[in-house]
């Protein structure tokens, strides 16, 4: 008697966690359909940010949102901290062309990975481009807590070439470090992009000074 309440709860809050990664990748640019009938080129935009509780799971849950300029068949999310869980199964559904969230799809994908890990590997299919895909993960600290998450995002298509099982692999991109959190030392950055942080300017800002003063001594030396 109880199953369908707690199946409707966690429908609901998986609505919330959806609607905002739907927000978070409302202010992104749009992708372009360029390369979309190449399945090795495919191009996918996302953003994670706080994910909603898990029943169970006293751990920082964080969601993430994203959706690509073709199909894909399954993704992997590639963390640079542990992952301490998984949660259920993603939504999929259709995005509009003015980028705001459409129906539910019957479209679905089955994730796992080794916890604690460093990776979530999901696995179904996003059958036409443009399907937001929102899920969420969790993490053993805080979520604005540094290293801050910042998963790279990797996609694949398998389809049938010729009558041979062939797969595509596109990617990493970077869904980028949290949204919501204050900005700090390293604000502006990501994974593939990092800033360089105050200890790394004054190092090389030592490292340009020493090398200003041995061509300065050389020049001396040289005239001399």
């Amino acid at each position: 008697m109880h199953a369908p309440l707690t199946a409707h709860r966690k429908s609901s809050l998986w609505l919330l966690a959806l609607v905002g990664c739907i927000a978070m990748l409302l202010a992104a640019p749009a992708l372009s359909q360029a390369d979309e009938s190449n399945p090795n080129n495919l191009s996918c935009l996302g953003t994670i940010g706080k994910g909603e509780p898990e029943e169970g799971s006293e751990e920082q849950q964080v969601a993430y949102g994203f959706y690509c300029n073709g199909p894909i068949t399954g993704y992997q999310l590639q963390a640079q901290v542990p992952v301490s869980g998984i949660g259920s199964a993603p939504l999929v559904s259709a995005l509009a062309p003015a980028l705001t969230a459409g129906p539910a799809l019957k479209d679905t994908f089955s994730c796992s990975g080794e916890i604690p890990g460093y990776a979530v590997n999901c696995v179904g299919a996003a059958k036409a481009g443009y399907e937001l895909i929102a899920g969420q993960f969790a993490v053993e600290k805080g979520l604005c807590v540094e290293p801050r998450v910042d998963p790279l995002l990797s996609v694949t298509y398998a389809y049938l070439e010729k009558g041979v099982v062939t797969q595509a692999i596109s990617g990493p991109f970077d869904l980028g470090r949290p949204k919501g959190c204050k900005p700090d030392a390293f604000s502006g950055g990501t994974r593939l992009n990092p800033k360089p942080t105050p200890a790394h300017k004054k190092k090389s800002a030592k490292k340009h000074k020493k090398s200003t003063k041995k061509k300065s001594a050389k020049k001396s030396a040289h005239r001399a």
